[in-house]
């Protein structure tokens, strides 16, 4: 990983009147500002349709941070010294045009080498045309460092995922592009490489010798929200399994890389996704939540959501059944879950290790539900939990589950938010926590049989663990989900 301090550079953002903009990337460029090795670095130009000037920009942003818990005249300075708007209006030839006459201007007035970051935080059918309309300007070319910056859903399809890396590759190098999955943004994510390759104690167990099967969950309480007419262009499995799950999946399951540098962290995780089988349809299960009650209050229904169809069959939840034909997985199953108005937040990794092969003690005792297992949380109160069995005091062989238990919070405080961390990777031309063209096609790849078969929505109450039909899936890999 490259951790020296980056170049004075310039950021570009697309879409810079928008939600993402204003509750991500303005207070994680702050927060870069205020404690890191990028401060002084950075000037920001927000860029949108909008016909703001540059101070309305700036109080828009100074109005972001007071909403991030963020005020004072630190932030106020800060806004007036590195931040620029620059209109789109309509969107043709003569405005990119004048967006590189101004990012130009701009360098020569701070004294910026060239080095430029276009950040598209931007919907999804938004991509092609702003990728084309930089490349006429010239605006993939500079003299400095070029890099784009795109934000996941990266496609919608196997198809639609190549045909936007076909015409990324058309004006950017595979180098310059960074596809951001927040996910990997997570101390706790990134911490799954150094619990697996800086420990020898897991390494000589990390296989099908020792391990049963491994879980993956990524549960929420909440539903839609006021996001239901663009949830029912994605659903449960292009939403979160397609990119967040399957690369939490592939730094759980991969091989160690020959470094920790991008190219050879992604080589590792791109082996197992393509050493997933095919997924039958009897491995995998999707579901809507209905009408139901948590925490006391009555919940509606996903088709009763503000932006639904009455009709709708857009899953909100999705489980799956993987095999990994490869050395080191053959014959165990990785279960992955995520789904909406569940029965508590929580984004986890559980991992189940094989009962001891003597049966010296009763094995109902030995391999309880709770005992035998490695529980990595990602959040919320991120850490770990080892769960193993230890004698009760007094006559007689009775075992009881015993945990040890890490919390980060407790070690380290507050943790990092995922953006933060992303961005300066980007100001430093850090790939490791990106995902590569290839591994975007893989991932899209397994997903398919997810996401264009004729498939029962099976209903599920909200506030629920989901539909009861996902047993099945567990059962028949002889496991049970983990529902804590």
């Amino acid at each position: 990983m490259n951790r020296g301090y980056p170049d004075r550079h310039l950021i570009v953002i697309f879409g810079a009147t928008g939600d993402l903009a204003h509750r991500k990337l303005i207070p994680a460029l702050y927060e870069l500002e205020r404690h890191s090795q990028a401060k002084g670095r950075a000037t920001i130009m927000g860029v949108a349709r909008a016909g703001i000037s540059d101070q309305e920009y700036r109080q828009q942003v100074i109005d972001a941070m007071k909403a991030a818990g963020e005020t004072g005249p630190e932030v106020t300075d800060w806004a007036h010294r590195a931040i620029f708007f620059q209109t789109l209006g309509d969107q043709g030839s003569a405005a990119y045009q004048a967006l590189r006459a101004r990012i130009e201007e701009l360098e020569q007035s701070v004294g910026s080498p060239g080095n430029r970051m276009f950040y598209l935080a931007l919907p999804l059918p938004a991509f092609p045309p702003t990728v084309e309309a930089l490349g006429a300007a010239g605006l993939n070319k500079s003299p400095g460092w070029t890099r784009i910056v795109v934000e996941k859903p990266f496609g919608r399809d196997l198809d639609s995922a190549k045909s936007l890396n076909a015409l990324l590759h058309r004006f950017y190098s595979e180098d310059d592009v960074f596809r951001l999955d927040h996910y990997l943004g997570k101390e706790t994510v990134q911490n799954l490489i150094a619990f697996r390759f800086g420990n020898a104690l897991w390494e000589p167990i990390w296989n099908r010798d020792r391990i049963k099967a491994v879980e993956i969950t990524a549960a929420e309480e909440l539903g839609v929200e006021s996001r239901g007419a663009f949830y029912e262009q994605a659903g449960a499995v292009r939403d979160i399994i397609q990119n967040h799950l399957l690369q939490v999946l592939g730094l759980v399951a991969m091989d160690a890389p020959a470094g920790i540098d991008g190219s050879s962290v992604s080589n590792e995780k791109l082996k197992v996704l393509k050493s997933i089988a095919p997924i039958r349809e009897q491995d995998f299960v999707l579901g809507q939540y209905a009408a139901g009650e948590a925490n006391g209050k009555s919940i509606l229904g996903y088709r009763q959501e503000t932006g639904v169809k009455p009709d709708s069959r857009t899953e909100t939840f999705a489980a799956v059944r993987l095999a990994i034909n490869s050395w080191r997985w053959e014959g165990v199953p990785f279960y992955l879950r995520t789904g909406k108005r569940m029965a508590k937040k929580t984004t986890k990794i559980v991992v189940t290790f094989h009962c001891p092969p003597a049966a010296v003690f009763n094995p109902y005792i030995v391999c309880g539900n709770e005992s035998n297992r490695l529980t990595i949380t990602l959040q919320p109160n991120e850490g770990f939990n080892l769960a193993f069995q230890v004698k009760i005091p007094g006559e007689g062989m009775r075992l009881h589950t015993q945990e040890m238990r890490f919390r980060y919070a407790d070690e380290f405080g507050k943790l990092p938010e995922a953006y933060q961390t992303l961005l300066l990777d980007v100001m430093r031309g850090d790939h490791t926590l990106f995902v590569r063209n290839d591994e975007v096609e893989a991932a899209w790849q397994v997903c398919e049989p997810l996401i264009n078969g004729k498939s029962e929505v099976y209903v599920y109450p909200a506030g629920s663990w989901g539909p009861s039909r996902t047993d099945a899936i567990a059962e028949g890999g002889q496991h049970s989900w983990v529902n804590q």
